[in-house]
């Protein structure tokens, strides 16, 4: 279980000392982001000397945390206070432009 401003969210379908008291429903955070013509070049660079492709893994990083802070602010808007079930998914929705969707089930929890 991680914490996003103590709301608890899970890949689980349940949470260790908690109880899940109301099932509301699917929420998401959704980023639809592009490269950059800096950035590519910048990663054009790094692929001549092989290994992680800093600038792509950082753009990643920070788009996933972007949807993650979208789907929790979705579930606090429903009435949820935890996220279980918690998955990502991305889709090419054209050249250089990728889809990100975090999404899971908003849910009500009580300590147990």
């Amino acid at each position: 279980m991680s914490m996003n401003r103590t709301f608890p969210n899970t890949t689980a379908f349940t949470i260790d000392g908690y109880r899940i008291t109301q099932n509301i429903g699917i929420v998401r955070g959704i980023i639809v982001r592009s490269r950059s013509i800096v950035g590519n070049i910048g990663a054009s660079i790094q692929t001549l000397f092989g290994g992680n492709i800093t600038l792509y893994t950082q753009l990643c990083e920070r788009t996933r945390e972007e949807a993650f802070n979208q789907m929790i602010e979705h579930a606090q808007q429903v009435g949820a206070n935890a996220v279980i079930g918690v998955r990502y998914d991305a889709t090419e929705i054209g050249p250089g432009v990728t889809e990100v969707l975090c999404y899971g089930t908003a849910v009500q929890v009580e300590k147990a």
